[in-house]
């Protein structure tokens, strides 16, 4: 079935009939995960060795800032994306992101760092929940797995591809101004393809709901207290989502400390850093559509428990083999989760209502930046780093039995 556009265009969901426009958009989400591969491997050891600072409490707050604001442009993008079309709000997003990788490079003090999470933070937002939402919109209810699994992997196969190249990068040339060099490119690039040759799918979501029974529009506090509390599936995508993003914010963070700490060389640390999220990127392509054929449910809790143990194996390792091996089982647990979740809102939220939903989900996913930061920098400084990566694996295993009293399947109601 086919409906025509306001400019006379037919509209048809699905893969195949949208090759072209989802092509474009999975590229446009490896730029997106650059800007935040850039910041990978560097801004911890930046933290340390440029600016000094010996507490990981106070490391951490420039991911407290990412997280915050990514989290909060996560909620914006997908009310905004359901009022005033998703293309306006990915080209918002990549104006933000311009003078981030310009801001690392010129940072006389701590505070510019700060200032460039909050624009990374708006970015991220806007542009990654608009390419997810506009993903969904065009491939339809059949093959929204996959779709989600090409998405994710796109942007965090860029992410490991820039955390590597930028280790290598800084260990050849020091840790500015040439690892940043890339954020430019992919900045530039962003935002000339999101203007010139990205096309708006509200139309795709309108054909869409005109072919259910009961079109549905919800007010904002609503869908809001639906995917955080009411609705049991939501709300256990949007803790696990939480738990997920704390696991990547310890990652991130602290997990580059650890292993300088241990003496592993900037180049060690950049394989390390690289690894988890590249694993993560490759996998999800199967098991996002993996959870079409076989549902969402089994494949988040084996997910939850697997990264639990890979974080485990993190802590009580003390050789880079160890820890390669570790973040590779790491990588493919969170595979399992990251598409798989989305897939389980978008299964759940009308398509009335389905961009505030992402929105809402991603609000508590990206928080886990903030409050992991938060958590893992008190627990490091009190405890030690090793006891702060325990207590990650412990809360890990615990939001997994969460999905599995709380979820149903969801894409059986697809």
């Amino acid at each position: 079935m086919t409906r025509p556009t306001d400019e006379g265009r037919s509209v048809r969901l699905g893969l195949r009939a949208n090759l072209g426009q989802f092509a474009l958009l999975v590229g446009i989400s490896a730029l997106v995960g650059g800007m935040v591969g850039q910041e990978r491997t560097i801004l911890p050891l930046l933290a340390t060795d440029v600016f000094g600072m010996a507490e990981v409490a106070s490391v951490m707050t420039y991911l407290i800032a990412f997280g915050v604001t990514k989290a909060g442009a996560n909620l914006a993008a997908g009310v905004l994306a359901d009022r005033f079309g998703r293309k306006p709000v990915l080209v918002a997003g990549w104006l933000i992101g311009m003078p981030v990788p310009l801001l690392l490079i010129w940072a006389p003090e701590w505070g510019w760092i700060i200032v460039a999470n909050v624009l990374l933070g708006l970015n991220q937002g806007l542009t990654w929940s608009t390419t997810v939402i506009m993903k969904i919109d065009l491939v339809g209810p059949a093959r929204r797995g996959l779709a989600l699994g090409l998405n994710e992997a796109a942007g965090y196969g860029a992410v490991a591809l820039t955390a590597l190249a930028t280790g290598a990068i800084a260990q050849a040339a020091g840790l500015r101004p040439a690892p940043f060099f890339l954020g430019i490119a992919y900045a530039g690039l962003g935002l000339a393809a999101s203007v010139l040759f990205v096309r708006e799918t509200s139309h795709h979501v309108d054909h869409e709901q005109s072919t259910r029974v009961q079109p549905a529009r919800l007010a904002w506090r609503s869908v809001f207290a639906r995917t955080t509390l009411r609705e049991p599936s939501l709300s256990a995508a949007s803790q696990a989502g939480l738990v997920n993003n704390l696991n990547d914010g310890m990652a991130w963070g602290l997990l580059p400390l650890f292993y300088a700490a241990a003496g592993l060389s900037i180049g060690e640390i950049g394989v390390l850093a690289a690894i988890y999220p590249a694993v993560w990127a490759v996998a999800q392509i199967a098991t996002g559509a993996w959870s079409d054929r076989v549902g969402r449910k089994r494949l988040i809790v084996a997910g939850m428990f697997l990264q639990a143990g890979a974080i485990g194996a993190i802590a009580a390792g003390s050789s880079f083999a160890i820890w390669l091996g570790a973040g590779i089982v790491l990588g493919l647990g969170t595979a399992l989760v990251y598409p798989t979740l989305l897939a389980v809102v978008a299964d759940v939220a009308d398509p009335a209502w389905r961009g505030s939903a992402v929105g809402v989900y991603r609000l508590w996913r990206d928080l886990g930046f903030a409050i992991g930061a938060v958590v893992v920098g008190m627990l490091a400084n009190t405890a030690g780093i090793a006891s702060a990566i325990w207590g990650v694996a412990a809360i890990t295993a615990g939001s997994g039995f969460v999905v599995l009293v709380r979820m149903r399947e969801t894409r059986l109601t697809a």
